[in-house]
């Protein structure tokens, strides 16, 4: 059975042992019901790992003892991938399948085209949304660098990106050259433009040229932008031999 991985003050990790309480150690006691001798991996979710056995098991928080600590070196290249909003729920549906393909920052973009707009109140609570499925689905898939979930971007501030990167790309169906033949850098960030159900737009695209990206075809059939980013994280973690 997989060790299950819980969110830890940084403080406790450093203890031999503690009492894991609040809504995770809730969790860990009264959802998944471990109970004395089971194992559990507490991590930060900035690369510190304890390795603990449960030792006590109260109502909503578990005693436990540290076994092993572990530090996980942080991923290079780092990926992000800049996601412009999709409509409905599908938003949270990319954030979870580009967590669990160990994407490591995902910035959400007001592209021109976006059905869904991100304004006010609805702004702050969409963005919770995003980040809290980040965050379980970090712990699901056994990530001890949780990804980061930005706030909402402009098309200037992703042109900024773009600029800094290591390589910027922007995923367009009309494109001559294939995301899987582009040369990688061996560090540094590789950014990732996916558009909206609309697609990118021409004004778009000239300023993404500008800050140095380039047009890249994902494949030959046309996917939607909530399975573009994880699809195309799937090929940079194989090229690049972070699988």
């Amino acid at each position: 059975m997989t060790v299950p991985v819980f969110l830890a003050d940084p403080a406790d990790l450093a203890r031999p042992e503690f009492v894991f309480g609040g809504p995770e150690g809730r969790h860990a006691a009264a959802v998944r019901r471990l109970r004395a001798g089971e194992r559990l991996d507490l991590t930060d979710g900035v690369g510190s790992v304890a390795e603990c056995v449960v030792t006590e098991a109260g109502k909503d928080s578990l005693r436990v003892e540290v076994l092993r600590r572990h530090e996980v070196p942080v991923p290079s290249p780092r990926l992000v991938v800049v996601q412009g909003l999709p409509k409905g729920d599908r938003g949270e549906l990319a954030v979870e399948m580009m967590t669990e393909a160990g994407v490591d920052v995902i910035v959400p973009w007001a592209a021109a085209r976006c059905v869904t707009q991100w304004k006010g109140e609805r702004a702050a609570k969409a963005l919770a949304r995003w980040r809290s499925t980040a965050r379980e689905a970090g712990k699901q898939s056994r990530r001890f660098h949780l990804p980061e979930v930005t706030e909402l971007a402009s098309t200037a501030k992703v042109a900024g990106l773009l600029s800094a990167a290591a390589l910027g790309v922007v995923l367009h169906e009309e494109a001559a050259f294939p995301l899987s033949g582009l040369p990688l850098p061996g560090d540094g960030d590789i950014v990732v433009v996916v558009g909206p159900e609309g697609g990118v737009s021409g004004e778009e695209i000239a300023v993404f040229r500008e800050a140095k990206a380039v047009p890249a075809l994902l494949g030959p059939t046309v996917l939607r932008t909530s399975t573009a980013g994880v699809v195309a994280a799937a090929v940079l973690q194989t090229r690049s031999g972070r699988w």
